[in-house]
């Protein structure tokens, strides 16, 4: 059903994919200028897929393995993005032109944790169903 507490995890992590991209910066470049997940677009893809497997996942409430599935494709894409991220802070201040890290490097974790939650969730669900199929 829509209305179950993993729905909640995942919009809330679709939210915070698509909607904090454009409300915190992800670093500042040394010309002081601040570079948003809109001005890369490997950044902005990336994301913007988190959001839309996310809300691909919110409908498919019916069918809990594919939506247990799509939960961890979400979260092999955060970890992408998030090293994508631990690349760009490991290289060295000489040779990039980043001069400060932004907050919303922090965005993937936010959101796997979000998607670990509803994960735990669908899974309690599923484990329900199957305790209450045995019983008939």
């Amino acid at each position: 059903m829509i209305q179950r507490i993993q729905s909640i995890f995942l919009l809330f992590a679709a939210g915070v994919s698509a909607g904090l991209i454009f409300v915190f910066h992800l670093w500042t470049k040394t010309d002081d200028v601040l570079v948003y997940a809109k001005d890369e677009y490997l950044y902005l893809g990336l994301f913007l897929g988190s959001a839309l497997l996310s809300l691909i996942s919110i409908f498919c409430f019916k069918n809990r393995k594919l939506q247990f599935v799509l939960g961890r494709l979400n979260i092999i894409l955060n970890f992408i993005l998030l090293g994508f991220f631990v690349y760009q802070l490991l290289i060295p201040p000489g040779e990039s032109n980043i001069s400060e890290k932004g907050v919303g490097i922090f965005i993937p974790i936010l959101s796997i944790v979000l998607l670990v939650l509803a994960n735990k969730a669908i899974k309690k669900d599923e484990d329900l169903v199957k305790s209450v199929d045995r019983l008939r």
